[in-house]
């Protein structure tokens, strides 16, 4: 009885530890898990947004600063020679039409106020095709206006070229009779070319008229001696040609939203153009019809001699040499290698994205908070910047009409004598859905069909939503494109925001990747790509860091300048601040021309102002250091503010950046 009493008691004893302990560690799991979520939100938001207070971090530095060996170069495009004013006098009017997009528009612009200083023309204002009034565009805006700022346009440049609205009236009618000569230069003509062929019928007839179809109408690279052509070009490109007013106001308006309580964002191109996939032969890298879209487009290439291949192309072997745009998947990729978090913003930029949303999907799953245009701005903003547009007609989409009973029994009769085959099955009915989209003639015709009116009206919007996205790019806080530098010689979206960022702020962060480089590390990944191993995260790192350094900016220069000015506007537009005996190596062409390296010394006043301006900010971050402590507490309540709960709701400020509205519905 002893014994077994005993036995009791043990386990008794045993079972009042054991619900001690657990009791034990309920207490334990709940104060300690109170804490881990606490800790986890804070260190969770601190990571995935470096606020004000953590700018000076060097997680901060690394993702979003400067680069210093670029800090040096510095805008200055202002003429540094004799530069006489245009006088009125002079050898007559140059008009110009300009046929293509955002880009060949821009580029167009900057050739022909070159080419009228340089034979000593007056340059009537331009007429943008893609925004003339048989555009359907409202009729508050002319071709040239509906996109830029006409008299900050003409006053800009009243020191270089002299610039009317219109021909004068007694040579308007002259005009429509086309008695004027009229050429259609191609985006590499040479200056000889102008002064020797177009500067002696300018002469005789008074008046002659320029078509640009291919974004431009000038060499990029001139000799030494036109030093003061290239600062021409920089002063139109990044000093006159002003978006008007509504569109400037809007796209600083987006810049404001993407920076909402102070956060970063970059800026994201893909460069998926349906032009571009058709001029290198990237069509395999699609499925279905839009690979049969890219090959309709290509054929269309070659037919008119822009492409001389073959239609057939392997795309993957494209992809490897780097000509094909990166996916925006790969591009994911890259930014979580770099280190980017998962709640970093990403502006995503580009009128046009060839494949819609399916080949934005796996971004988007990367990175929550990509937006674009459509979910920064209300319909009503962006239908304010269109204007009011008359309306266009319904529908005309008719289904076939079926025949009745009658008419197929008269065809029966009339079929021939018995027996005969029978008759062919009928035409598959052509569905609604199937007409839906700019793609809806491969379902029932072999030619693509001439552009509809909504067609061209939306050909017209594209260049201002092209615009906003101009402006947003340029000031973002880092920009990665998916593809630039084409090869064909057409200026692209991507090597103009490059190319202005270099010019405005040569330090900020610029990515130049090597898409054939990239192409072979994605290669040697495939069966681990999305848990890489951690020499190629490295090996990433090292590639894209330098590509924002001298080292990417000189493999750059190699390959844009030649193409396009405008994408490498270095040495003739910049000068540079000499520290202490830092020199940077210079990069020549086979002509001798300077590619990078041997830019002029900034003057002083620049410098002095310069001096100054570092001056205030290192007082700043002094200050910012010393109050860093005090504000830990303010992070804490920020983050409660921004995180979402249980239910999914938020309460910040600008809950718009977390729609995931389609930026084209058709796609």
């Amino acid at each position: 009885m002893i014994f077994k009493s005993k036995i009791k008691w043990a386990a008794l004893g045993g079972l009042v530890l054991s619900l001690l302990s657990i009791l034990v560690h309920m207490l334990l799991a709940k104060y300690s898990s109170a804490d881990l979520v606490q800790y986890s939100a804070i260190t969770g938001f601190n990571e995935d947004f470096t606020l004000v207070f953590g700018r000076q971090s060097t997680r901060y530095r690394k993702l979003w600063g400067n680069v210093e060996p670029l800090e040096s170069l510095q805008p200055y495009a202002n003429p540094r020679s004799r530069y006489p004013v245009p006088n009125e006098q002079n050898n007559g009017f140059i008009y110009a039409k300009i046929f293509g997009g955002f880009e060949k528009i821009r580029s167009s612009i900057c050739d022909l106020v070159t080419i009228s200083r340089l034979l000593n023309a007056t340059l009537v204002i331009p007429e943008i095709q893609e925004s003339t009034r048989s555009k359907g565009i409202s009729s508050k805006f002319k071709s040239f206006s509906y996109l830029y700022n006409e008299e900050h346009f003409i006053a800009a440049l009243s020191n270089d070229v002299n610039i009317v609205r219109s021909l004068p009236k007694n040579l308007k009618e002259a005009r429509k009779r086309k008695e004027y000569p009229t050429f259609k230069p191609k985006s590499s003509a040479s200056p000889s070319f102008y002064t020797r062929e177009i500067l002696p019928k300018l002469k005789k007839a008074k008046v002659i008229g320029l078509v640009l179809t291919d974004g431009g109408c000038l060499q990029s690279i001139l000799p030494l001696s036109m030093a003061e052509y290239q600062r021409l070009r920089c002063r139109v490109a990044f000093h006159a040609l002003h978006f008007r007013s509504e569109i400037q106001a809007l796209g600083h308006q987006m810049v404001e939203r993407l920076r909402a309580l102070g956060q970063p964002y970059l800026a994201f191109h893909p460069g998926l153009m349906r032009d571009t996939l058709a001029y290198h032969g990237c069509a395999e890298l699609f499925q279905d019809v839009h690979t049969e879209l890219i090959q309709y487009r290509r054929a269309q290439m070659i037919k008119q001699g822009v492409v001389n291949e073959e239609l057939i192309i392997d795309s993957y072997v494209r992809r490897g040499n780097g000509s094909c745009p990166l996916m925006p998947e790969e591009v994911g990729l890259l930014l979580r290698a770099m280190g980017y978090p998962p709640k970093t913003r990403i502006y995503l930029a580009g009128s046009e994205t060839f494949g819609g949303q399916r080949v934005l999907t796996p971004l988007r799953a990367m990175y929550a908070n990509l937006v674009d245009r459509t979910s920064l701005c209300s319909k009503k903003e962006l239908s304010n910047l269109i204007g009011s547009e008359t309306p266009l007609p319904p529908d005309p989409f008719q289904p076939p009409a079926g025949k009745s009973k009658e008419q197929l029994k008269d065809e029966w009769k009339k079929a021939g004598p018995r027996p005969r085959p029978l008759p062919p099955p009928p035409d598959r009915p052509i569905y609604q859905h199937e007409k839906e989209g700019w793609y809806g003639w491969v379902a029932e015709m072999d030619a693509e069909p001439d552009p509809s009116p909504i067609d061209l009206r939306m050909q017209a919007h594209r260049l201002l939503w092209d615009a906003l996205d101009y402006i947003v790019s340029v000031e973002a806080d880092a920009f990665f494109p998916g593809f630039n530098n084409d090869g064909s010689g057409w200026p692209d979206f991507s090597s103009l925001v490059m190319g202005h960022r270099l010019y405005e702020m040569a330090s900020a962060r610029t990515y130049r990747p090597d898409r054939k480089f990239l192409a072979e590390l994605f290669n040697n990944t495939n069966d681990h790509l999305y848990y890489p191993k951690h020499d190629w995260v490295l090996s990433v790192r090292e590639h894209l860091n330098k590509s924002l350094s001298e080292e990417g900016l000189q493999r750059e220069s190699r390959l844009s300048k030649s193409s396009s000015f405008l994408a490498h506007p270095l040495p003739e537009c910049s000068c540079r601040i000499v520290k202490s005996a830092e020199i940077p190596k210079t990069v020549k062409d086979t002509n001798n021309h300077f590619l990078y390296g041997g830019e002029d010394e900034c003057p002083q006043w620049m410098q002095r102002g310069l001096t100054t301006v570092a001056l205030k900010a290192a007082g700043t971050e002094e200050e910012s250091s010393v109050n860093e402590n005090e504000s830990q507490d303010d992070e804490t309540d920020l983050d409660e503010q921004t995180e979402s709960n249980d239910n999914g709701s938020r309460t910040d400020a600008t809950p718009s950046l977390e729609q995931d509205e389609e930026m084209d519905p058709d796609d």
